[in-house]
């Protein structure tokens, strides 16, 4: 079954770590955030 996650804050500190180290153990991670200017 694949899992699906949602995190909001993902643009810096630990909503931006927690959704890098989701995506790559393989889950499909959906990422929030405010503002993207500068971002990647």
């Amino acid at each position: 079954m694949n899992k699906t996650i949602f995190i909001t804050g993902a643009s810096t500190g630990f909503g931006k770590l927690t959704a890098t180290t989701l995506a790559k153990a393989g889950f499909t991670v959906i990422a929030g955030m405010h503002g993207v200017k500068g971002k990647k």
